[in-house]
């Protein structure tokens, strides 16, 4: 018979990294409370979790939001793992102090209810390579260590993403402060683009920049001049791998497996897919200088990576073929 795990607690159950866990933890047997945002006229589709393989018996969804964190006590309260991967995503560009103050407080709230709950024996949060990358260091390679500086980043005036990297470097730095000061155990997770299959309605930011590489949009180019990436199966397995591992240490941990470039994904998806005819790059000035990223302190667990280039991007534009994407950008296609 199966052991029975769980229950845990997924905060932003329907994104692209939370249903991936949910489908993932399922499968590893877990009992899993998921949470989304409160739809009073249940107008949100979200077979794609209800769906899922043992999801009838072993899937509970509750409501959460980050602008009320009280909201997520009663489905953290029992749970003895509380996975955190819910961000604010505004539309559109709201100010920095805005979107900071509702992620920070949020996830303070959650770790509250974690302390609250006195059965949580680990959290693990999902932070991102936005937190480590613009330290204005310039090292080949990052660690750790390193931490983003805000006014730095500001003054690479790089598109939208200015209250992205705010929010997520000082939830962070609340989060692990917070667990340091009344000993709850949190590892928190940072990885770069995510990309891969999905089975979200939605389609995934990182996806999207993707798509826009395909369709020529000239604008992106100088972002992806150096990018490092993770395969979206790999970065959940991690999740799991440092929630399940007694000997994983609280603290950070890097999660990023495949350094590319414009140019060696031009290369991939021109050969894979040549009915895109997709435009040639002109070269650009690199918007800014990016470092890699070093998964050592991950990889020295003993945890082992299982995707590369060609699962990562292949996976995500199949997915984007069987929802659809592909034929809203290009129309009907011959393959």
């Amino acid at each position: 018979m199966e052991e029975e795990k769980g229950p845990v607690c997924v905060t932003g159950g329907t994104g692209f990294i939370g249903s991936w866990l949910v489908m993932k933890l399922l499968q590893h047997g877990y009992t899993v409370r998921a949470t989304v945002r409160s739809d009073p006229e249940c107008n949100r589709d979200i077979s794609y979790l209800t769906s899922l393989p043992r999801a009838s018996e072993k899937l509970h969804i509750f409501n959460g939001d980050l602008h009320h964190p009280e909201s997520f006590n009663a489905a953290i309260e029992g749970c003895i793992g509380v996975f955190h991967v819910a961000h604010p995503m505004p539309d559109k560009e709201l100010d920095e102090e805005s979107v900071t103050k509702q992620s920070v407080e949020g996830t303070l709230g959650i770790l509250k209810a974690c302390l609250n709950a006195k059965t949580v024996k680990k959290v693990v949060y999902t932070s991102s390579a936005a937190t480590v990358a613009y330290s204005g260091n310039n090292k080949e390679m990052v660690d750790e260590s390193s931490w983003s500086d805000i006014e730095y980043h500001k003054s690479l005036e790089m598109f939208r993403t200015s209250s992205y990297v705010a929010a997520k470097t000082k939830t962070e730095q609340a989060a692990l402060k917070f667990a340091e000061e009344n000993g709850l155990e949190l590892v928190t997770l940072i990885p770069p683009f995510v990309l891969g299959g999905f089975i979200c309605k939605d389609l995934p930011g990182s996806v999207k920049l993707i798509l826009s590489m395909i369709v020529g949009n000239a604008t992106i180019f100088p972002h992806l001049h150096k990018l490092s990436l993770v395969h979206v199966d790999d970065l959940v397995s991690a999740h799991i791998f440092l929630y399940e591992n007694s000997n994983a240490r609280a603290g950070r941990y890097i999660c990023s497996s495949t350094p590319t470039s414009i140019e060696e994904m031009h290369r991939f998806l021109s050969a894979k897919y040549p009915e895109f005819h997709i435009p040639i790059a002109q070269p650009l000035k690199e918007a800014y200088k990016m470092s890699g990223y070093s998964s050592k302190k991950l990889l020295n667990t003993g945890f082992e990576f299982k995707h590369g280039l060609n699962d990562i991007l292949d996976e995500a534009i199949q997915s984007c073929r069987e929802k659809g994407f592909l034929e809203n950008l290009f129309g009907k296609i011959d393959t």
